[in-house]
């Protein structure tokens, strides 16, 4: 039997939940799962350096296969000997499929059975996407985990449109596993079919059959109700193989993180702890805290008084609000230094309540001390 390079061993399932503690092995070391995996698009997590990520608890980054393709292009960086090299990064790497991106494109693409054509959103040239084509790319690349191509629905999509891009997604993961020749990543599979639960079904057995070595929900978390969200992750959770990693695509805020260890999901990802930080926003312990509000301009304690991180060892609120009306960089790499701290933590607290059976109780407590409405939980 071919050996797989990524494999995942289950350690222990909350009693209460049936939320999953485990680790996922790659070829560039062991992930202990539920994870948070921070988004490094351009083959860095902005503003962030490698150490400091490693400093802060992650354990494994995502790069983005259609921003890398148009620069500084895949065989760019294969010469460089792959993106671990290059972003001198020795950890696992993910790199997604560009579905998404191409999916957000909007009036710049057009999906047809062989790909997608789009233009480029940086200087209009034309470029094709096929699943042969992301194999090429992600190969050049060189992660540990690779993405199948895959179309993304907008929400809401009619139940036509979302069966046909559900079973063209099926079709180009099909051609993906065919195209794809390195050993040393593992392909992973999109579950789609948009909030059709029937779809859903379908699509993950499709997929099952397939054999890949892990599976991602894709196309939830794209701008629904949050009770739909909670919905079609608790229905499509329970249909991926309990023997092999699950991932839940784009998704980083602190109730979504737990919502999806809850459904038994091992990794998740999200731009949203740098894109905030960019904004001037911290997450903290009792919820988020707009450092360029007014209310912060003396105050000089730490960001959260809770959080062991670098920033809020070294500096107060009223400093960081500082940087941050000045448009001082310092201020957004604190920031991002301090919210990758936090859900880094927040997941490792995760593991720990399965552990011991808890997350439930844990995931109540927490939404009380963060914030969130009766509504929202």
């Amino acid at each position: 039997m071919q050996e797989v390079p990524v494999t995942y061993e289950l350690l222990h399932i909350d009693k209460t939940t049936g939320a999953r503690r485990g680790i996922v092995h790659t070829p560039h070391g062991d992930i202990q799962t539920p994870v948070f995996m921070p988004v490094g698009t351009q083959a860095t997590v902005k503003s962030m350096t490698v150490e400091e990520l490693k400093e802060n608890g992650a354990q494994i980054i995502l790069s983005n296969t259609y921003h890398l393709y148009l620069r500084p292009g895949s065989k760019l960086v294969r010469k460089a000997g792959g993106l671990h090299n290059f972003m001198k990064w020795d950890k696992p790497i993910l790199t997604d499929s560009g579905g998404f991106q191409v999916f957000s494109l909007g009036d710049l693409r057009e999906i047809n059975e062989e790909g997608v054509e789009f233009r480029s959103h940086l200087d209009g040239s034309k470029h094709l996407f096929t699943p042969e084509k992301v194999m090429e790319i992600e190969e050049d690349l060189g992660a540990d985990i690779i993405m199948a191509f895959d179309e993304c629905c907008p929400y809401p999509s009619t139940y036509e449109y979302t069966k046909n891009s559900m079973e063209r997604t099926t079709r180009w993961a099909k051609r993906c596993k065919e195209a794809h020749t390195t050993k040393n990543q593992a392909l992973f599979g999109i579950i789609q079919g948009g909030f059709y639960e029937d779809l859903r079904e379908k699509s993950a057995k499709d997929l099952i059959e397939l054999d890949l070595p892990g599976y991602a929900i894709g196309g939830i978390s794209v701008g629904e109700p949050k009770e739909e969200f909670i919905k079609m992750l608790r229905f499509t959770a329970p249909l991926m193989p309990e023997n092999k990693p699950r991932y839940l695509m784009g998704v980083g805020t602190p109730d979504y993180l737990i919502e999806a260890a809850l459904a038994g999901i091992d990794m998740c990802d999200c731009v949203l702890p740098t894109r905030i930080a960019r904004n001037g926003t911290a997450m903290t312990s009792k919820g988020k805290v707009v450092i360029r509000n007014a209310t912060y301009a003396e105050d000089f304690g730490p960001l959260d008084s809770e959080c062991d991180c670098y920033t809020c060892k070294n500096y107060t609120r009223a400093y960081i609000r500082h940087l941050v009306k000045c448009n001082e960089i310092l201020g957004v790499r604190l920031l991002s230094i301090h919210n990758i701290k936090f859900l880094t933590n927040l997941m490792e607290r995760v593991r720990i309540e399965i552990e011991n059976d808890n997350l439930l109780n844990f995931g109540k407590e927490f939404y009380k001390k963060y914030g969130y409405t009766k509504e929202e939980e």
